[in-house]
């Protein structure tokens, strides 16, 4: 995953940390889990797996000084049809228990693009490409982005680039995390 990840970021600070709770394969059951929290109001499953991945995080030590979680943003629309943002629960939860302090309104997704979901690998650069503002600087030396699904690396790595414009590398580190991911 983090591989992918860093083929998608062009920042001069390289390799980024990334974390999923499971790999995200079809017929393997674990596509439920993300659809439940997505599309079926499923928050309260949502924050269980969301308490595995904060341990999943804090096992394996390299996100031990995260200070600053922030979650991949909805664009005010889909939020409200939605009533709730999925990552925003789950990074909640993982803010919670790593002692960290959840950002949530500094990075906006300034454009409404179409879901990931309908879009083929191909062009899920192209859809988010400039679509997240970060409205002001941020005070973390270790930011987690956190979403609820892995699969190209281009939300996340669109929402990176918009951090980095006013974080640069040499302020703070930039790490992921996700219930799932995708492949490989």
């Amino acid at each position: 995953m983090a591989d992918r990840y860093n083929e998608k970021i062009t920042d001069e600070d390289g390799y980024a940390t990334a974390v999923a709770l499971f790999f995200y394969d079809s017929g393997s059951g674990y596509e439920n889990i993300t659809q439940h929290l997505k599309y079926e109001y499923g928050i309260a499953s949502g924050e269980f797996f969301a308490g595995l991945l904060a341990e999943k995080i804090k096992e394996g030590g390299l996100m031990a000084d995260v200070d600053t979680v922030i979650p991949v943003p909805l664009h005010w629309k889909r939020r409200r049809r939605r009533g709730y943002n999925q990552a925003e629960v789950i990074a909640s939860v993982v803010a919670e228990r790593l002692g960290a302090q959840l950002v949530t309104g500094a990075l906006v997704r300034s454009r409404n693009t179409r879901t990931q979901t309908e879009i083929g690998m191909e062009g899920k650069t192209e859809n988010v490409q400039g679509a997240f503002t970060l409205k002001s600087k941020l005070q973390g030396k270790h930011i987690l982005l956190v979403d609820d699904l892995f699969t190209s690396g281009s939300t996340l790595a669109s929402c990176q680039k918009a951090i980095r414009e006013k974080n640069p590398a040499s302020e703070c580190r930039i790490s992921i995390a996700t219930l799932g991911c995708v492949g490989d």
